[in-house]
């Protein structure tokens, strides 16, 4: 969407020095503490270096109220973005303390349960689509709001500084003219999703031409290079960046530049594609975006979204219902076991790769953490009951080092050859050996249980959930619990 220029029509200095008053005014007016949006991208950054150059020209005594500084970073991140962010924070903190300034960086991360690998990789959940996404609510949303309700609760109210503009989109300025008729002070809007928080958008009028314009012509004030950020743009398409994330009508990182690196939200990863295309030396990042596309519903085959990767996911839901839709299909579930160890082994061996074949920044990249991996095992072995316990196996096949931990307390209750022996047992009713397997795995668990309150429940549910001979006898069964159904309300 184009805009006329606010720098062309007032003059960048005028505009500059009106923001600024405007800024020492609203900071100055009471003790609401202040959280400024940090996303490193170029809205995000002219918004900080605003409010930064502006609380400058106070004298030191009149700096008391709290600026706080919030990144979130997914840990799926694109790789060069995050790095750019981590040391910009790092920079900020270290400018912050030496110029006196109030100003306090913070990195939010997801709780481990909630980190991508763990819901895709553990729990199962299918890679994220328009129908079931998943990610958005978990890995940005949760932790910035987890923050700002935090200081809503310890101060009464907060103010909360993002980089939106009404020249993004027609739906963002649509949304913003909106909130502004709900204004009780000048250019602060009312947060509905954040009761106790109004937003304040110092940029909102400015065009790309005016953002870009200001951070190449003002220095940055935490000692950052804003021509290195143009750069980083250049080498990638031209979208917008990806913004600080506070609730659900708030764009994701869908169609950005500034996204995850496994996002499945669009066709395509223009922005890694490009990177890797226009530099050499980027290059390393390319087993990312080929697990990327490995995991993109939409490479599988043609279908809707829940049909081109039916043949990776459960005919069973996550609590074990079948679900038909109405052309009589099943609604897939999720990851199968296989599916689930498979992109495991695929995440490793990117790791595995970059760190001997990448530049020394990323020698030691983390594409999982430890702390998402023992949460993956432990959801494997005690939720799932898949006590072959493969981790530590698809670790050290993958990685080419030991498993940095013992056996779980409630893995293994059975040698391998004993599993092994159980399988040829079952032979393909794979059905019944999950069912003996997760039986097996149920009396361990309730031996070390002090209560045992809901045994038989968990019993009962692990028949109902394995009762079937294959899908097609789980679908007749629902089919013709659907007729009874039909049949009830007619009579």
């Amino acid at each position: 969407m184009s805009s006329s220029s606010i720098f062309a029509e007032t003059g960048i200095r005028k505009t500059l020095d009106f923001l600024h008053n405007e800024i020492i005014e609203l900071y100055s007016a009471d003790t609401v503490p202040w959280i400024v949006g940090y996303s490193g991208g170029k809205d995000s950054t002219a918004t900080l270096q605003l409010i930064w150059s502006a609380i400058e020209k106070l004298d030191k005594k009149d700096r008391k109220k709290p600026i706080h500084v919030i990144s979130t970073d997914t840990l799926v991140e694109n790789p060069i973005v995050a790095s750019w962010v981590s040391k910009s924070l790092e920079n900020m903190t270290s400018a912050s303390k030496k110029q006196n300034m109030p100003i306090h960086p913070h990195r939010l991360t997801p709780k481990v349960e909630d980190s991508f690998w763990v819901n895709l990789i553990g729990k199962g959940y299918p890679a994220p689509r328009h129908k079931f996404r998943w990610c958005t609510e978990r890995l940005k949303i949760k932790p910035s709001n987890l923050f700002i309700n935090q200081m809503i609760k310890d101060s009464g109210e907060a103010i909360l500084v993002l980089g939106t503009r009404k020249a993004e989109s027609t739906r963002r300025k649509a949304s913003m003219l909106k909130h502004e008729k709900g204004r009780v002070r000048d250019r602060l809007s009312p947060n509905a999703s954040l009761p106790g928080s109004q937003i304040y958008s110092p940029i909102e009028d400015w065009n790309n031409d005016d953002v870009w314009m200001y951070l190449t012509q003002i220095k940055n004030p935490w000692g950052y290079n804003n021509m290195d950020l143009m750069g980083m743009y250049a080498g990638a398409s031209a979208d917008g960046e990806c913004p600080l994330v506070v609730d659900t009508s708030t764009p994701s990182c869908g169609d950005s530049r500034f996204g995850c690196w496994v996002c499945t939200l669009v066709e395509k990863d223009k922005s890694m594609s490009a990177m890797i295309q226009n530099d050499s030396e980027k290059r390393w990042m390319k087993p990312l975006l080929d697990l990327r596309n490995k995991l993109d519903f939409r490479m599988m085959g043609k279908g809707d979204e829940d049909s081109t990767d039916r043949h990776l996911r459960d005919f069973r839901r996550m609590n074990g219902s079948i679900q038909l839709m109405q052309n009589g299909k099943v609604i897939p579930g999720p990851y199968l076991q296989k599916a689930r160890e498979d992109w495991l082994r695929d995440l490793l061996k990117a790791q595995a790769w970059i760190r001997k074949h990448g530049p020394k920044e990323v020698a030691d990249i983390e594409l999982v953490t430890f702390s998402e991996l023992k949460e993956i095992r432990r959801i494997w072995v005690t939720e799932k009951h898949e006590i072959e316990d493969t981790l530590p196996k698809v670790f050290e096949e993958c990685i080419g080092e030991k498993y940095p931990e013992d056996e779980m307390e409630d893995s293994i209750c059975l040698r391998m050859e004993d599993l092994a022996l159980l399988r040829e047992l079952c032979g393909k009713d794979n059905l019944h050996y999950e069912m003996t397997r997760e039986l097996i795995g149920l009396a361990r668990q309730v031996r070390s249980d002090q209560k045992r309150m809901g045994h038989f429940e968990r019993l009962e549910k692990t028949f109902s959930k394995h009762y079937f001979e294959n899908e097609e006898d789980a679908m007749e069964m629902v089919k013709n619990i659907q007729k009874r159904k039909d049949q009830i309300k007619a009579d």
